[in-house]
């Protein structure tokens, strides 16, 4: 099949060489110059503008995005719907939130373009294992392009979730559990990393624990690389970002009254990250001295 693709990033280039291995034909565009030749050296073609590249593909056409969520796919989004004809496919591969992919469907439905959204997983490993492809939008439209899902995916890492927004909302969710784990594993790691007097070996431990533990994943596959790399993570900040989709997950158990207190502490350690120090641990200090005369300790006697 030929494809429009948009967003040449770590995941996107992947995505397009993987799909240029199966034979598939692309239509590459980036704003990078750099991109867009190395999407060109490994086999697709490239367009300098989303103009060109809808006028190198034939009708119908199908255009994947994989680019930030929020605003950058609002825009381009909003430019591709003018371009596009009738019976055309819009592909969001991004980490677009839900809602955002219900009102772009139905706005696109009213010009007569196909809407999917794809939550994508795979991260940097996709190129070499595939990727797990979370599908919303409409069945024919999605079955019409199954071979490009089989193409991206290992075996059994594709599905039809429903309607639109389904495939953006269960990949929201992946990702919140993902924080959860993410955040099960630091402390567990970060309990046995001051466990001085054991001299212990985080790198074996990772290992160890999968070999058959009922902790085993693929999570603890790259926490061994990590302390391979560095054994106690000395060049590495404990900066955490997040990227939306916990904020999200959170949002909504709100709104359904789901219980979900390990996800949301999960996002919550993750704002305490950024901080160099907490203004609110400062205030219960100050507060303890007050209330019960508890020692508190000054910049100067940490310095």
């Amino acid at each position: 099949m030929k494809t429009g693709f948009v967003g040449l990033g770590k995941m996107g280039l992947n995505m397009v060489e993987r799909l240029l291995k199966d034979g598939h034909q692309i239509v590459a565009f980036a704003r990078s110059e750099q991109s867009r030749k190395a999407a060109a050296e490994k086999g697709a073609q490239t367009a300098i503008s989303l103009a060109e590249l809808v006028n190198k593909l034939a009708p119908p056409r199908t255009v994947w995005l994989m680019i930030p969520a929020g605003e950058p796919t609002e825009k381009t989004i909003e430019l591709l719907a003018s371009l596009l004809s009738k019976n055309d496919i819009l592909i969001d591969g991004g980490n677009s939130y839900y809602k955002d992919s219900i009102r772009r469907s139905q706005a696109l439905k009213e010009k007569g373009i196909s809407f999917l959204d794809v939550g994508t997983s795979g991260g940097i490993w996709g190129l070499s294992v595939g990727y797990c492809l979370m599908i919303g939008g409409q069945e024919q439209v999605f079955q019409a392009l199954e071979p490009i899902f089989k193409t991206l995916a290992p075996p059994d890492g594709y599905a039809y979730m429903g309607k639109n927004g389904a495939g953006h909302f269960v990949k929201m969710i992946h990702n919140g559990i993902e924080y959860a784990l993410l955040q099960a594993y630091a402390e567990g790691f970060e309990l046995l990393e001051t466990k001085e007097e054991f001299q212990l070996d985080l790198g074996q431990i990772s290992h160890l624990w999968n070999q058959g533990s009922v902790v085993r994943s693929w999570l603890l596959e790259l926490a061994e690389n990590a302390f391979e790399k560095d054994a106690h993570l000395d060049t590495i900040a404990g900066y955490v970002e997040d990227s939306g989709e916990g904020r999200w997950t959170v949002l909504e158990a709100i709104e359904e009254a789901v219980p979900a207190p390990v996800i949301a502490l999960s996002l919550m350690q993750r704002f305490r990250s950024r901080q160099a120090e907490s203004f609110g641990a400062k205030v219960i200090a100050a507060l303890r001295n007050e209330f019960g005369g508890h020692g508190v300790k000054t910049r100067r006697s940490l310095d």
